[in-house]
């Protein structure tokens, strides 16, 4: 079986996604792999599909039980032998299990890393020939990742203690530069192909909100927005999501929570309900989602701010696997820059990574203020370059908010903590500034301050904003005390001199929303699906995942449901057409989903089977293909890339990648034609010698100003570099 026969008929796909494809034939090729790739850009298959077609077990070392169950799940239903072992077995569970790996029944074996080096295991792997090794959640090997785990350390260390050392081969949807080098090292992978394919997720809308009554914003948006599906509210504390989630539940809303202070009974109970959706939200700490493969979470609002990007984006990227319109909110207050630099201040951690974790926090604090697109925050934290200055699909690009000088009510709240000596905190220095006639301030001789009184137009709410926004900027350091005492840093001189001007966002109001823009140049289905239909289908669905006791998605994704309910298929041929369906889940649940299908169209005496049912297939399948057409059609008038571009509404980055399809398709397409000088590739090429492929930054870094991406991104299709 070839790759593509492997893609279509097991997992019931007819392409490959962006960077699948180089990552799987370099694993077939006996290389050692690395891939970067975004939440729902298929890590999986890409080790799954050479498991299948490769001599041996692979063996995929993963940090969660969760995953380990959900992705055995969901093999077994295509017809892929698959186990794992981890703690949850019986002794006489695990004991089977051993006898059956050894016996060659499963192609593919899910294992924590902490059972890696045990006893019994180095033992078995002595009898069993090993193809693959896959590390899931690589990231998770770098100390100085967000996610950091030392029990991924023991891994390398099985590696090399194999007799034949197999093909390794390791994902992460999360990692800067920094930690894809510190991965390749501490794995030990030998000139792995690396396929690193960007980490926007188009589909998501990131929003940072900043308003006082946090509860109340929440209820109004879990009211006004998807109403009946999935959500995760992240919390900092266990505190805050016991509370939070007694509170959501007085309120009407299904819910419940998820902390590492549960018992492990509970914790699983609680998991399983939000994935099977029996409830609607699930409130959690950062303990909650490594490896959580649920592909129908609308939102992730975080309830308070994590503890840097890598760890929000993370989180965030939980919602919209399966690539429709999700939300990710941040809901924002200077509060919680405190309570996670008191976490940085309270730990024993050397000085150099107590650095890091500071300069991570405040890329983090950058984004929340920032008034410029979230959504090129979050790439230039991952090193890609920056094409549009607007993603127009972000809280700032829609909204604009203002930005404030507040220079003069910096200059008066930093006086003020210098001449009572650095000696109170938040609530006393705002007293001073209000001009308070409290007891203690008066016995202290405070009202004799300079700056006593200075702001009494502000209200203390108003007050201690500023002054947290003058934290989060590191202008003010509050000490990790029991009664925490505001000091000045190096940074407040400038300010105080007026040589540097502070100045902080206009708020929205707080009952205000965003509206989505959904002209988003994206490939899931269009909302023509027959929405009765498509309730009846997820109905039977939901049937035969509780018969099965798995998740509803093991079955089908609801986009697989929703191409049921757009293109009717009535018999076998037509529904191995859909997506997502492959020949062993036909075998499974093909009849019964035709039958209601047939059943639906007999009782609403729909005959589709003439024009109506050419025009849905028209509309629906060939759009995507027309968009790509129209492009060529622009090419073969002899247009420029800037004369396409300015036609066809879309970035010139966007022409080469229509154009790029058109070639995969048959089409010709002469890129030398965009080549305005012949010594700009010679250019090219010895950069891309010099610094490699692995980014563009660094090639457009060393070339003239001159030479655009855009040029180095046609000398790469141009010569067959990819």
């Amino acid at each position: 079986m070839d790759i593509y026969k492997g893609l279509k008929n097991i997992f019931g796909f007819n392409e490959f996604k962006k960077g699948q494809k180089i990552l799987i034939e370099g694993t077939l090729e006996g290389k050692d792999v690395l891939g970067v790739m975004p939440t729902g850009g298929g890590k999986s298959l890409c080790y799954q599909l050479p498991a299948v077609l490769m001599e041996g077990i692979t063996i995929v070392i993963s940090p969660l039980i969760s995953l380990m169950k959900d992705q055995v799940d969901s093999l077994e239903e295509m017809g892929i032998p698959a186990t794992f072992i981890n703690s949850t077995l019986s002794d006489r569970e695990f004991n089977i299990r051993l006898q059956d790996i050894k016996a060659k029944k499963y192609k593919i074996l899910y294992i924590a890393p902490e059972r890696l080096n045990t006893y019994l295991f180095l033992n078995l792997v002595k009898s069993i020939h090993i193809s693959m090794v896959a590390v899931d959640e690589a990231h998770c090997i770098s100390q100085w990742g967000h996610d950091f785990r030392p029990s991924y350390l023991e891994i390398p260390k099985f590696i090399n203690s194999l007799d034949n050392r197999p093909v390794v081969s390791a994902y992460t949807a999360t990692a800067t530069r920094e930690i894809v080098e510190e991965i390749k090292t501490l794995l030990g992978l030998r000139d792995p192909i690396v396929s690193i394919i960007g980490f926007d997720r188009p589909n998501l809308f990131y929003q940072v909100i900043k308003v006082r009554d946090k509860f109340k914003y929440l209820i109004d948006y879990l009211e006004e927005n998807f109403r009946e599906e999935s959500g995760i509210i992240y919390c900092a504390t266990r505190k805050t999501v016991g509370s939070l989630t007694e509170k959501l539940i007085e309120k009407g809303i299904s819910a419940v929570s998820y902390h590492g202070g549960m018992d492990s009974n509970t914790r699983q109970k609680n998991q399983d309900d939000f994935i099977y959706n029996k409830v609607r939200v699930i409130v959690a700490t950062n303990a909650f989602g490594l490896g959580i493969d649920k592909p129908d979470i609308r939102f992730v609002i975080h309830y308070n701010m994590p503890k840097n990007m890598e760890a929000y984006y993370q989180e965030a990227g939980r919602a919209g696997r399966d690539g429709e319109a999700s939300d990710c909110i941040l809901l924002y207050s200077p509060g919680d820059i405190v309570k996670q630099k008191f976490l940085i201040q309270s730990s024993t951690f050397s000085q150099e990574r107590e650095t890091m974790l500071y300069k991570n926090l405040q890329y983090l604090i950058d984004y929340c203020n920032t008034n410029k697109c979230l959504r090129n925050s979050i790439l230039k934290y991952f090193g890609e370059e920056i094409e549009d200055e607007k993603c127009d699909n972000c809280g700032n690009c829609l909204s604009q908010s203002e930005m404030v000088d507040i220079t003069i009510e910096a200059q008066k709240i930093l006086s003020c903590i210098y001449r009572v000596r650095e000696r109170y905190g938040a609530t006393m220095i705002t007293q001073i500034l209000k001009g308070s006639k409290g007891k203690r301030i008066l016995e202290l001789g405070l009202d004799n301050l300079s700056t006593y009184g200075i702001m009494k137009e502000y209200t203390e709410p108003a007050l201690k904003e500023i002054i947290m926004t003058l934290v989060a900027m590191d202008y003010i350091h509050m000490t990790a005390d029991k009664y925490p005492v505001l000091k000045l840093t190096s940074a407040s001189i400038p300010v105080l001199k007026g040589d540097v001007k502070v100045y902080h966002k206009k708020e929205l109001l707080e009952s205000k929303q965003i509206t989505r823009k959904r002209t988003l140049d994206l490939e899931y289905i269009d909302e023509n699906y027959d929405t009765k239909l498509f309730a009846e289908l997820r109905e039977l669905r939901y049937r035969l995942a509780q018969q099965k006791g798995v998740a509803p998605f093991i079955i089908f994704h609801d986009s697989t449901l929703k191409e049921m309910a757009t293109y009717f298929p009535k018999d076998k041929e037509e529904f191995l057409r859909i997506k997502g369906i492959g020949l062993k889940k036909y075998e499974n649940y093909g009849e019964d989903f035709i039958n209601i299908i047939r059943d639906y169209l007999d009782r609403n005496n729909m005959d589709i089977s003439n024009i109506k049912r050419v025009e849905i297939e028209k509309s629906l399948k060939v759009e995507s293909i027309d968009r790509y057409e129209e492009t060529y059609n622009c090419y073969l008038e002899g247009l420029s890339l800037e004369e396409i571009a300015k036609i066809r509404n879309f970035t010139p980055n966007t022409i080469i990648k229509h154009l790029e399809r058109c070639e995969k398709r048959g089409k010709t397409v002469d890129w030398s034609r965009f080549i305005d000088d012949p010594a700009k590739e010679e250019k090219i090429l010895k950069a891309i010698d010099q610094v490699g492929l692995e980014r563009l930054r660094p090639i457009k870094e060393i070339l003239p100003e001159e030479i655009s991406y855009e040029d180095i991104r046609i000398i790469i299709i141009k010569n067959r570099l990819k």
